[in-house]
């Protein structure tokens, strides 16, 4: 059972992350400056409050999958998951807080290379998540 708390763990990490990829990242490319970072900074805080206990909870479990069933795969997603926390604050991070300290009324020339940039780094978190979600499905064969 833990096993499968994991799995729909990270299921529901690697969804939200995939949908801010191709559906929330190139809507939001299409505004203009003001409105970008306007959409951007809230959309973060709620993502970011969102995404990180799921990646932490999706580690637990799958350590506790591990340890239950002694099946490396668990071990492997768990600590994919858990890969986002240390991806976010020290590759991410930098960017993040940059765009974050930006206001609104005047974001500044390198707004939009930055949410760019973010986009790709955002990216590889999708990809720990999907590379968590195939271990531990593999865990389950």
């Amino acid at each position: 059972m833990i096993g499968l708390l994991a799995l729909t763990t990270a299921a529901f990490f690697t969804g939200a992350a995939v949908y801010i990829l191709i559906a929330e990242q190139p809507a939001r490319l299409r505004l203009d400056d003001r409105a970008l970072l306007t959409q951007w900074q809230p959309a973060y805080k709620r993502g970011f409050a969102l995404q990180a206990p799921l990646a932490f909870l999706g580690f637990l479990l799958g350590v506790t999958g591990w340890w239950q069933t002694g099946s490396q795969l668990f071990l492997f997603g768990g600590l994919l998951m858990m890969a986002n926390w240390p991806w976010t604050v020290f590759v991410m991070l930098p960017t993040n807080k940059t765009l974050l300290a930006m206001r609104p009324e005047a974001p500044g020339p390198e707004l939009r290379s930055l949410i760019e940039r973010w986009g790709v780094l955002h990216g590889v978190r999708a990809a720990l998540g999907g590379l968590a979600v195939i271990s531990f499905l593999a865990g389950h064969l």
